[in-house]
C-alpha cells in the first residue's frame, strides 16, 4: 500500500488582512525628527528676523508635533494602521518624558552653576559665627540637617513599620479601616501644619517660643510616619501567600514568620521606600523654620537651644543678605547644591540597597 503525501497548501492573505504591509528602516524615526526640528527652526526663524526673537522653546514644541504628524501619516502608508499608532504613542511618551526631564535637568544645572562658586574648604569646616559679609560656612547647618534627619528616622520608621505590619498581618474591621483613613489623610498635609503642631504641643508642655533640634526631628517624623506606612505597606502585601502558608504548615508561629519569611523578602521594598521618605521630608524648610529656629552656632545637642539645618540656611542667607550681597547668594548655592547632592546620594543608597536585598539576587 502506497501513502502519498501532499505538499501543505499555502494560504494567501489579502493586505488588508496582514498586521503590516512593511517596515520603515530604523534610523527613519531619527530622520523624521531631525527634519521636523530642522523646519521648524526655519519658521521660528523667519519670525525672528522680522523683529521678534528666536523661541527655542517654541521651536521644540512645533518640531516634535510635527514629527508626530509625520511619523504617523509615513509609517500608515508603509507599515500599516497599527504600527503607525504604536510609533505615534511612543513618540508621545517618549515627549512627555523629555517634558518631565526639563525641570529637573534646569534644576540641577542652575544649582550646579551658582553653587559651584561658593563650595570651598572653609564652607565644609566653619559655621557663621561672628561673620559678617564674606567669609564662613554651612557645616553647623549640615551638621544640624544629619542629627535632625537622623532622629526623624530613628522615630518615624519602627513606627512606621510596625503599623503596616499591623494593618497586612493582623488588621481588620474598623480600627484598620480608621488607621488606614487617618494614614491617607496625613499623607497630604501641609509640611507647615506638621511644625505648628509640635510646637504647639512643646509650646503648652514647656514654654512658649522654645525651639530645638528635637522638635524638628518630631515634626519631620510626623510627615515621614505615613510615607513609610504607605509604602512598607505596599511592600507587604506584593509577599506570596504562599510563602506564609508554606511556614505555618510546618508550625512557624506567626510572628516567626513575619520575622523570617515576610519581613527578608520585602526588605527590598521597604528600605527603598524608608530611604525615599528620608529623602522627601530633609529638605523640608517651613517645619524646622518654626521648631529648630535657626542660629550661627555649632549646636550638637537635639534638646539644649535652637538648631541650624540646610533648607532654614538656604532661606536666612537669601533672605538677610548684607553686605556683600553676592557672598550671602553664594552661600545659599552652595548650600542648596550640597542639600541636592545628599538627596542624590540618598537616592542611589536606595537602589543599591533594593538591588542587594531583591529575593532574585543571589548571595
Amino acid at each position: 500500500m502506497t501513502i502519498t503525501e501532499n505538499a501543505p497548501a499555502t494560504v494567501q492573505l489579502a493586505p488588508s488582512a496582514r498586521i503590516t504591509n512593511g517596515q520603515l528602516p530604523a534610523w527613519s524615526p531619527w530622520v523624521l525628527l531631525a527634519a521636523s526640528l530642522v523646519v521648524s527652526a526655519a519658521v521660528f526663524g523667519v519670525v525672528a528676523a522680522g523683529g521678534g526673537g528666536f523661541n527655542l522653546v517654541g521651536t521644540i514644541i512645533v518640531g516634535v508635533l510635527l514629527y508626530v504628524v509625520l511619523i504617523g501619516v509615513i509609517s500608515s502608508l508603509v507599515e500599516g494602521r497599527r504600527k503607525a499608532t504604536d510609533r505615534i504613542v511612543t513618540a508621545l511618551v517618549a515627549s512627555a518624558f523629555g517634558i518631565a526631564m526639563v525641570p529637573l535637568v534646569s534644576v540641577a544645572y542652575t544649582a550646579l552653576q551658582n553653587g559651584i562658586a561658593g563650595l570651598n574648604a572653609e564652607f565644609f569646616s566653619s559655621s557663621m559665627r561672628n561673620v559678617v559679609g564674606e567669609g564662613g560656612g554651612a557645616l553647623h547647618a549640615i551638621m544640624g540637617t544629619v542629627l535632625i534627619t537622623l532622629a526623624a528616622a530613628v522615630i518615624s520608621i519602627p513606627i512606621g513599620l510596625l503599623t503596616s505590619i499591623y494593618l497586612v498581618e493582623y488588621g481588620r474591621g474598623r480600627l484598620a479601616r480608621g488607621i488606614t483613613f487617618l494614614v491617607d489623610v496625613m499623607t497630604g498635609i501641609p509640611s507647615i501644619v506638621a511644625g505648628l503642631f509640635i510646637y504647639a504641643l512643646f509650646a503648652l508642655i514647656l514654654t512658649p517660643g522654645i525651639r530645638m533640634g528635637l522638635m524638628g526631628a518630631l515634626s519631620l517624623a510626623v510627615l515621614m510616619i505615613p510615607v513609610v506606612v504607605r509604602s512598607s505597606e505596599e511592600m507587604l502585601r506584593l509577599v506570596p501567600n504562599e510563602l506564609r502558608e508554606a511556614s505555618y504548615a510546618l508550625g512557624v508561629p506567626k510572628w516567626l514568620t513575619i520575622l523570617k519569611v515576610v519581613l527578608p523578602t520585602s526588605m527590598a521594598g521597604i528600605v527603598t521606600g524608608v530611604t525615599l521618605a528620608i529623602a522627601r521630608v530633609i529638605g523640608e524648610t517651613a517645619p524646622l523654620l518654626v521648631t529648630a529656629g535657626f542660629t550661627a552656632s555649632m549646636n550638637y545637642s537635639l534638646t539644649d537651644g535652637r538648631m541650624m539645618s540646610l533648607p532654614v540656611f538656604v532661606y536666612t542667607q537669601y533672605m538677610n543678605q548684607g553686605l556683600p550681597a553676592e557672598a550671602y547668594v553664594n552661600r545659599a548655592w552652595a548650600a542648596a547644591l550640597v542639600l541636592i547632592v545628599i538627596v542624590m546620594v540618598l537616592n542611589l543608597i536606595a537602589r543599591l540597597v533594593a538591588r542587594y536585598f531583591a529575593p532574585s539576587k543571589s548571595r
